[in-house]
C-alpha cells in the first residue's frame, strides 16, 4: 500500500494540487482544486496509483472494472489490469443519461467495482451505480483515486479511495475570495457549471 506521503507526493509532482480562486461544477467557489486527469499523463504516476486502488479491492471479487466517460476510461483499464478483469466505459447520450455502448453488456449477477479519477458530489458515480443495477450487475464497491470530501459522501455501497481531501469551498455571494476583490474564479474542470 502506498503510503500517504508517497500519494501526496506523487500528486504534486503531476501538478494535480492545484491552488488559487475556482469555479466548482456545483458552482460553489473553492481556493483549491484537484485536477485528477493530470494523473493520467504519465504512466509512471497513474500505474501506481491505481494498482494502490486495485490493492484495496483485490479480496472483493471482483469481475468488471467501469468508469464513466471521459475522466475514468484510462482508470477503468489501469485497475482492471491490475484486477485482471475486464473493464468498460459509459457514455452520455444525447440526452444527457448515462448509457453503455459499443457492444458493452453487463451479465446478470457480475460483481462490477465502479471507478472515478474523483469523487466529489458522486453524481456520475450514481449513475453508474443505477446503470449497472439495472443491468443486474452487483455493485461491489466504488474506488477513486481522490476523495474530495474527506470520508463524508454515502453512496450506499463501500467506497475506498487513495487519498482523502476535504476541500473547502463556499457559495459564490460567501466567498472570502471574491469579497477580497484581487482575483476572478477560474472553471478548470471539464463539466458544465450546473
Amino acid at each position: 500500500m502506498l503510503s500517504s506521503e508517497r500519494v501526496t507526493q506523487i500528486l504534486k509532482e503531476a501538478d494535480v494540487l492545484l491552488e488559487g480562486h475556482f469555479l466548482l461544477t456545483s458552482g460553489k467557489h473553492s481556493n483549491r482544486y484537484l485536477q485528477c486527469a493530470k494523473i493520467f499523463r504519465n504512466t509512471k504516476y497513474s500505474e501506481e496509483l491505481c494498482a494502490a486502488l486495485a490493492e484495496l479491492f483485490k479480496d472483493d471479487g471482483i469481475e468488471l472494472v467501469i468508469g464513466p466517460a471521459m475522466g475514468a476510461v484510462q482508470m477503468a483499464y489501469e485497475v482492471s489490469r491490475h484486477l485482471g478483469t475486464e473493464n468498460f466505459f459509459t457514455e452520455r447520450d444525447e440526452n444527457g443519461a448515462m448509457v453503455l455502448r459499443r457492444g458493452f453488456a453487463i451479465e446478470p449477477g457480475c460483481h462490477v467495482l465502479v471507478v472515478e479519477d474523483v469523487v466529489t458530489t458522486g453524481g456520475s458515480v450514481k449513475e453508474v451505480i443505477e446503470l449497472v443495477e439495472k443491468s443486474g450487475g452487483i455493485v461491489a464497491g466504488v474506488g477513486s483515486i481522490v476523495d474530495r470530501t474527506g470520508g463524508a459522501i454515502q453512496l450506499g455501497v463501500p467506497f475506498k479511495a487513495v487519498y482523502s481531501a476535504q476541500v473547502i469551498s463556499w457559495e459564490a455571494e460567501n466567498c472570502p475570495l471574491c469579497k477580497k476583490g484581487d482575483t476572478q474564479p477560474v472553471k478548470p474542470g471539464s463539466r458544465k457549471t450546473r
